[in-house]
């Protein structure tokens, strides 16, 4: 079979891309790597959906490059529950089109178990989507590693390196150099905290509020203060308690005087 992609990315980038065997792995759809670095980053299982069959093989692929533009994959694997194989080959041209370019594949494959069995329109159509998903792995790849911003990179190492900040160094020195905008609390920015700050309580307020500590709502509501803070009786009352006991002892002594005078008036009659 035949079929076309066109991806909006230079053909050197991802020329740069697939004469790297370890970043073709990553653009493989469902590739899951063997943890063996022995065995190549191209081994691994992969996971195919046709249809509403899912069939998991084991194997691994091969890339090479035929020409500046042309490469050429080869693969065989094994399921993994069975013992039907699959192999393919698929060739990969390069053309450029505009500031994109176009991904032409030529496929072919030849299988057994149960792929044997599958449709040939399925087949197709999930092969197709499979290489559009390949195609578009592949040129966020190649975006990744623009040579262009590369080059740049470099560029900006280099400068930091002569001790030139370029860029980054303009950017930083305008943030510094930025006038900050002063924020809406003005006030206290002028030194006028002290005048709105809420006036602090007196030590006795403060030793009274520590003694209440304990004590309930209802008795703090309805209960006179005791102690130092209890209040102070009216002069009036005061003066009457001390008249009252000067008064007491003049009584008696009014009292004493009245019996011995009328036993003195009983005698001489």
């Amino acid at each position: 079979m035949e079929h076309q992609v066109f991806v909006p990315v230079p053909a050197d980038s991802l020329r740069a891309v697939l004469r790297d065997p370890a970043r073709v792995a990553r653009c493989v759809p469902g590739l899951q790597q063997d943890a063996d670095a022995e065995s190549g980053p191209l081994s691994g299982r992969l996971k195919v959906r046709v249809g509403g069959n899912t069939v998991t093989y084991r194997g691994a692929l091969s890339i090479t490059e035929r020409e500046p533009d042309v490469f050429a994959v080869d693969g065989e694997g094994t399921e993994i529950r069975g013992s039907g194989t699959v192999r393919l080959s698929v060739v990969l041209r390069l053309t450029t089109e505009g500031d994109g370019s176009r991904l032409d594949f030529t496929a072919g494959a030849t299988a057994d178990g149960r792929a044997a069995s599958f449709a040939p329109e399925a087949t197709v159509t999930a092969v197709r989507r499979f290489l559009d998903r390949a195609a578009e792995h592949l040129a966020a790849a190649a975006v990744l590693s623009d040579p262009v911003a590369e080059a740049e990179e470099a560029a900006d190492a280099a400068d930091a390196a002569d001790g030139d900040p370029g860029d980054i160094g303009e950017v930083i020195a305008s943030v510094f150099e930025a006038e900050v905008p002063p924020p809406s609390l003005d006030p206290f920015l002028e030194g006028e905290i002290e005048e709105l700050a809420a006036p602090r309580p007196p030590a006795e307020a403060a030793h009274a509020r520590r003694t209440m500590i304990g004590r309930s709502a209802e008795e703090v509501d309805h209960a006179p203060p005791r102690g130092r803070y209890a209040p102070v009786p009216a002069p009036a009352s005061t003066t009457a308690g001390q008249n009252l006991r000067w008064l007491a002892p003049a009584a008696a002594l009014a009292v004493a005087s009245a019996v011995v005078l009328g036993r003195a008036l009983r005698r001489r009659h």
